[in-house]
This record gives C-alpha cells, sequence and structure tokens, in this order.
C-alpha cells in the first residue's frame, strides 16, 4: 500500500560477503540490507521503518578485481573517551600516517543497475501519515535529493538513482539460480543479530522475506 520503487545504478558495487575476513569478495547481487540503507539516505524518518520486498537485477551479472587502499587500524579507544569528557581532544585518523594504509585486493561487481521494491510500515503511533511520507519520499526520489550521498556497498562506489513511476524495466536476465545465503539484514532490536535467507534469483527478480520469517537463520 505504502510501496515505492527505486531504480539505483553504478559503475562498480561491493556487498561484502561477511565470511571473507581480509579481502572483500561481493555476493553476487545488492543484499536487501544494501538496499535499505540506499533508501535511509534518501528518505529516513524515525516515524518509519522501510522493508525490503523485492530486488530486480537488470544487468547482467559482471565480477571485476581491484586493489584498494584501506587503513590497517581503528582510532584508539582512548582518544574517544577523551573527546567525550573534554570535548577538545581530536577524534581523527589519517591513511598517509606511517603503517596505516594498506593495499588489498577485492572482488566487486562491475556495471550494475537494479530497481528496489520496498515498502514502509510504522514502528510507533508517532507522525504515522503514511500519505506525506510517501509523497515525501517520492518528491526527494523524483528530484535527486538525499541526506548523504547513497552507495553500492562502499562509500567509494556511489549509487545513482531515480524514481520508477511506470512499470519496472524487463531483467536482461532469466532462468532460476540459487544465490546461497544471503545476509538479509540486521535485527537490531533482538541483540543486533545477523539474518540471513536463501536468495533465489528467477528471470533477474529476487524475492526478500521478512527478517521474522521462517526461512531466515542467525
Amino acid at each position: 500500500m505504502f510501496g515505492i520503487k527505486l531504480k539505483v545504478l553504478g559503475n562498480y558495487a561491493c556487498f561484502t560477503r561477511p565470511e571473507m575476513k581480509v579481502e572483500r569478495v561481493s555476493y553476487d547481487v545488492m543484499t536487501p540490507s544494501a538496499a535499505r540503507g540506499i533508501l535511509e539516505a534518501i528518505y529516513w524518518k524515525p516515524a518509519i521503518v522501510w522493508i525490503i520486498d523485492r530486488i530486480h537485477v537488470l544487468k547482467p551479472i559482471k565480477f571485476d578485481n581491484i586493489r584498494r587502499n584501506e587503513l590497517s587500524g581503528k582510532i584508539p579507544l582512548r582518544n574517544i573517551t577523551s573527546a567525550m569528557k573534554d570535548g577538545m581532544t581530536p577524534v581523527e585518523i589519517f591513511i598517509d600516517d606511517p603503517g596505516q594504509r594498506q593495499q588489498r585486493a577485492a572482488m566487486v561487481l562491475k556495471d550494475v543497475e537494479y530497481v528496489i521494491e520496498a515498502h514502509f510500515e510504522f514502528p510507533g503511533e508517532e507522525d504515522n501519515n503514511p500519505g506525506k511520507h510517501l509523497d515525501i519520499f517520492n518528491r526527494r526520489a523524483r528530484d535527486g535529493q538525499c541526506f548523504y550521498r547513497p552507495y553500492l556497498g562502499c562509500r567509494e562506489f556511489p549509487a545513482h538513482f531515480s524514481l520508477v513511476e511506470d512499470d519496472i524495466p524487463k531483467s536482461e536476465l532469466s532462468g532460476e539460480r540459487d544465490l546461497g545465503w544471503m545476509l538479509n539484514d540486521i535485527d537490531f532490536k533482538n541483540n543486533m543479530e545477523a539474518k540471513f535467507f536463501r536468495a533465489v534469483m528467477r528471470d533477474g527478480v529476487i524475492e526478500v522475506p521478512s527478517i521474522f520469517g521462517k526461512e531466515e537463520k542467525k
């Protein structure tokens, strides 16, 4: 009833598999959690929760190997604690500092294009005017507005987006493909458990179950 359709595309994408510890290896397609992140970048409100219904994969799946510069460490906890106490300690880390830069290989997706089908629900009783939220999202997506630049798995892979107001374009893919177990989303209300589902793509379309469904596993 409160559904939206959004097309997203980009030159590269990387939806990292959690089982890979050092080198990044992308899932074959966009994950529902990444899709939710794109919608929240366009329109986020605490009054609504985005639920991903389907992901349409419009182009053939292509991988590419690249090398990326990454940080080798994290900001020390003592710096964070000091900044919280005095409000002056800088909370920063620079990749140009000695020993901070590391080159790592990544298996990423190339030339991707998706359509996200989703709807929103109300977790509480406040600000639950569906027409208002739907109109605001459609206007922002139509005008290219966002709170921050949405990205395809990693921030260096920006996502271009547009509102789909007519029929969803037909996928170039056909047949059925088992994509294995895929991260669905994080259950923030239940100890931040990672929920997975068995992803099956049929003619380029992946049906996404609820994170509370029986197909989920932790």
